[in-house]
């Protein structure tokens, strides 16, 4: 039963509710034993729960990224995802979850594409849909982001987006919406502007967010989201992120005394914190928070692995997969030995255990060979935890905190060479970090040895100074330029087993004076003479049987804080797909980024298969689609062009710190629909292949009762293996319409798994919203009389023919 909540708000003096509305600290929010609020942690999690910790210290799941979890097209195993992030924040004593993101693929150049779900609002709606609901019936919160319109990342903190009342609603406030019919217990607005006011001071807070939708929870900022006290404490904002410090506190106090915020609006703004800390089990009187068992190492994996082969989209196959018997397989690029599982930015997380693609496909294919044909880029690796010794025989790098006066006042130890400080305190203390491990080689040979970070450094390697240099930031962007610092390291000779002393002396550098750094201690490959190389990896290629190349993109080029300039892959990736498909035509490329990437060789190779960001478990995921023990279960739910010009939303970079949201209606596969000459996609919205052939009969398409539309067919599996197949409903206006209409648009799907030879009946119920538009005019939804068309097939480009029904 939940307490009084008014009567709870009336027992605290104004002082006491404003300390409630700004966090205590970094990552909680604040306690008030006079009405027996706990303190909340909180932690960023669309793809993980990593904690309040930038680095490994509490080793986290790293599940597939959004973008794959997406492509799976089945809400149930969404759920069982939601169910593991609730197990991940119960264990690390989080009560709140900084996820799902459901902005859209508004263009493919979004430095966050890899985070949100989908370029369609409904599909995003109904998957953080499931996600919200598996998550909060294990009594953790979620926060779906970033209210509204944060769909890329160029000069995001300061862009006003214009956007027009109609696109706003049917696009970008829709799986908000939908996520608020969820329950969602928190929402969390956006640094950018909306219309001429910053989301955090917006009058879409209140309207549609709470008056219209009934949205009951807190309206938490995105961190250092809120710019000004009166705006956003008029305009329905709840809580300031991150504390102690903030634009509230203080200022609000005297702006309510001074009678330009009603002490009613902050009142309103606790009694949602207090409803938030009852639902989670964080306030006294209320039921206790529900108790979520921990998960297995092995239970994660297994779910993992098959979230991860289920979201890989199979776009070219000339029969080449699944590998059947024992082939001779030769492994090709650096994504193979290093693959990318997640994307940059505070959706990062760090596992205790991550599969690379080489892993996965040695294991599954013995006498496999593999070769990276290309210089690696410069990137570094952190030391694996069980390869360094602190001084005091402790696993781990020690690291010294010293002030000022040069006097040591802290120490801690981290558990491999990954560190990391977001708003610390004792990174905001320290003059000099002093950072001392010895480090045990894996391997023989030649290694580079180095950091990555930014300030003054001085690294040493068994006494011998290596590097010695202010290193400064490459990208004037806070997140960017301290989650993606330059590289500097050394070329160091070793023996499998030998040690050597690392001693790595460091005077951040804080850009804006934040106390927010991420410190690399690690290797970086190293590659003999390309050409060698490169031919190293052709000859491997023609003497084998299957040519497997993984290509891709990183977390340094898919990040939050900048949009990509370019959707190429790396300079010398295409190249070597082309060098190795020219030796054996029976070559397979493996494309390993988050978002859309450019494939100029897609028609000449015997099969594509895009893996997205897939989580720790790509490489077991990866050997068990390629070598036909699970199909690629995944289906697009974002358009990839063939041609860089193709694309029909490229913009993403404000004029005069504006960005116009021009193309209305027309994102994503609305926007290639509506050219009915265009160009053709390499791989459009709902498509993807599997090991099995499919046939959809019976189809029936009738009105229902509440103004929508009820689909039924029959699925049938007529291939030789079972399979999955995602059946979607499109649907288009037939008659002449009083508005502007996309030419189609995603209504409804079903997801069939099913044996060789079975017969499935399938039913997709079609809401009344698909067929409604937003009257600007009315401030209403409107559902235009007249015939529609309803087309069901499996992707965009596969639909079958039209049935007629009649909307009165």
């Amino acid at each position: 039963m939940t307490p009084d909540l008014p009567a709870l708000v009336s027992r605290l003096s104004l002082e006491q509710k404003v300390t409630l509305l700004t966090g205590a600290s970094t990552w909680t929010f604040a306690a008030e034993p006079a009405v027996g609020l706990s303190s909340i942690m909180v932690s960023d999690g669309p793809t993980g729960v990593r904690g309040p910790a930038l680095d490994d210290r509490d080793p986290s799941a790293s599940l597939p990224s959004a973008t794959s979890i997406a492509a799976s097209w089945d809400l149930d195993r969404v759920r069982k995802l939601g169910k593991l992030i609730a197990a991940e924040a119960r264990a690390k004593g989080v009560g709140v979850v900084l996820g799902p993101t459901i902005n859209l693929h508004r263009s493919p150049r979004g430095g966050r594409h890899f985070e949100a779900y989908s370029e369609d609002p409904w599909l995003t709606g109904e998957i953080a849909a499931a996600y919200i609901e598996s998550l909060q019936a294990e009594g953790v919160a979620a926060t779906p982001k970033h209210y509204i319109a944060n769909d890329s990342e160029t000069d995001r903190e300061s862009v006003d987006v214009i956007v027009d009342e109609r696109t706003l609603r049917e696009l970008y406030l829709a799986p908000f919406e939908r996520a608020v019919q969820a329950g969602a217990w928190m929402v969390m607005s956006s640094y950018n502007k909306v219309n001429g006011a910053y989301a955090a001071s917006n009058d879409l807070l209140r309207t549609p967010l709470k008056s219209e939708w009934g949205f009951d929870g807190v309206v938490v900022s995105d961190w250092n989201g809120v710019k000004d006290t009166v705006p956003s404490a008029n305009a329905a904002q709840d809580l300031v992120m991150p504390g102690p410090d903030g634009p509230w506190g203080a200022a609000l106090v005297a702006a309510v005394q001074a009678g330009e915020v009603p002490e009613s609006a902050v009142d309103e703004k606790v009694e949602r914190l207090l409803r938030l800390a009852a639902r989670i089990g964080a306030l006294d009187g209320a039921p206790a928070a529900k108790h979520v068992p921990a998960w297995t190492a092995p239970e994660i994996a297994e779910l993992l692995r098959e979230a991860a082969a289920d979201g890989m989209v199979l776009v070219r196959n000339d029969g080449v997969l699944p590998l059947d018997g024992a082939p001779k397989v030769a492994v090709i690029g650096q994504h193979a030995q290093h693959g990318r599982g997640q994307g940059g930015g505070s959706a990062m997380v760090f596992p205790a255990v991550e599969h690379s693609p080489w892993d996965g496909i040695a294991a599954a294919f013995p006498g496999a060979v593999s070769a990276p044909g290309l210089p690696p880029v410069s990137e570094l690796r952190p030391f694996p935890r069980g390869t360094l010794t602190a001084p005091d025989g402790a696993a781990g790098t020690r690291v010294h905190y010293i002030d000022e006066s040069g006097a040591e006042f802290g120490a801690e130890t981290f558990p491999s060479g990954r560190f990391g400080w977001l708003f610390a305190p004792e990174l905001a203390r320290s003059k000099r970090l002093e950072f001392r491990t010895v480090y045990t080689a894996e391997q023989s040979g030649p290694q580079r040895i180095g950091f990555a970070g930014l300030g003054q450094v001085t690294l040493r390697v068994d006494g011998v100074t290596v590097v010695d240099e202010e290193i400064a930031p490459a990208s004037a962007e806070l997140v960017s330029g301290v989650l993606h610092p330059p590289v500097r390291s050394a070329e160091v000779d070793l023996e499998a087993g030998q040690q050597v002393r690392i001693e790595l002396d460091l005077v951040p550098f804080l850009p804006g004076g934040f106390p927010f750094a991420m410190i690399l201690l690690g290797t970086e490959s190293v590659c003999g003479d390309p050409e060698v190389e490169l031919q190293r990896a052709i000859d491997a290629a023609g003497d084998a049987d299957v040519a497997i190349v993984v290509v891709g993109t990183s977390e340094s080029l898919e990040s939050e804080g900048f949009d990509r300039p370019s959707l190429a892959l790396p300079e010398g990736q295409d190249d070597l797909v082309r060098r190795i498909v020219a030796v054996n035509d029976r070559t397979i490329v493996v494309v390993n980024s988050g978002a859309p990437v450019l494939m100029p060789w897609a028609d000449d190779v015997a099969a594509v298969l895009l893996s997205w960001f897939p989580g720790q478990e790509f490489g077991t995921a990866l050997a068990d689609v390629l070598s036909g023990a699970v199909e690629p279960g995944g289906r697009m739910t974002t358009t990839w062009a063939r041609h860089q010009e193709d694309v029909p939303v490229w913009n993403t970079t404000p004029q005069d710190g504006k960005l116009a949201y021009d193309e209305g209606l027309n994102i994503g596969y609305r926007a290639w629909a509506a050219r009915q000459d265009g160009p053709a996609p390499v791989a459009a919205f709902g498509a993807g292949l599997g090991y099995t052939q499919w046939r959809i009969t019976d189809e029936n398409v009738v009105p229902s009762d509440d103004g929508g539309a009820q689909i039924s067919a029959t699925v049938t599996n007529v291939g030789g293996r079972s399979g999955k197949q995602v059946v979607q409903a499109f649907v288009s206006r037939v008659d002449e319409s009083a508005v502007e209409r996309p030419a189609l648009w995603l209504a409804g799907f079903a997801t069939v798994r099913a044996e060789a030879g079975a017969v499935t009946p399938i039913a997709i119920e079609i809401p009344r919203r698909a067929f409604q538009h937003w009257s600007v005019q009315e401030h209403a939804w409107i559902a235009e009389l007249g015939r529609y068309a309803v087309r069901i097939g499996a992707g965009i480009d596969a639909l079958g023919d039209e049935h007629i029904i009649t909307i009165d």
